[in-house]
């Protein structure tokens, strides 16, 4: 869960990224970050790095989501043999 919180995040910054672009014009000067250094860029190049970015997320998301998925229902799986391992059985009729 939280991993895919993160991810969540990482989209919407993508998302907010992505809309101040469009308002910019072509020939804007732009910079992008690099580990410590921020490097000048073209738009239209950060723009599909974003949205390359942007679409492996979304496919990030939905494994996080199948995978969250299959744990819970292991876990019910899980709860359910457990509780049934502890309920007592109850005494045969003679």
């Amino acid at each position: 869960m939280a991993q895919k919180q993160q991810v969540d995040i990482e989209l919407t910054e993508i998302e907010q990224a992505l809309g101040e672009l469009q308002k910019m014009a072509e020939d804007a000067v732009i910079y992008k970050a690099i580990g410590t250094l921020l490097v000048k860029s073209e738009k239209t190049q950060i723009i599909t790095d974003l949205n390359e970015r942007k679409e492996l997320l979304n496919t990030r998301t939905t494994v996080l989501s199948k995978q969250e998925e299959r744990l819970r229902t292991q876990m019910k799986d899980l709860q359910a043999k457990l509780q049934q391992d502890l309920n007592p059985v109850p005494p045969s009729q003679p």
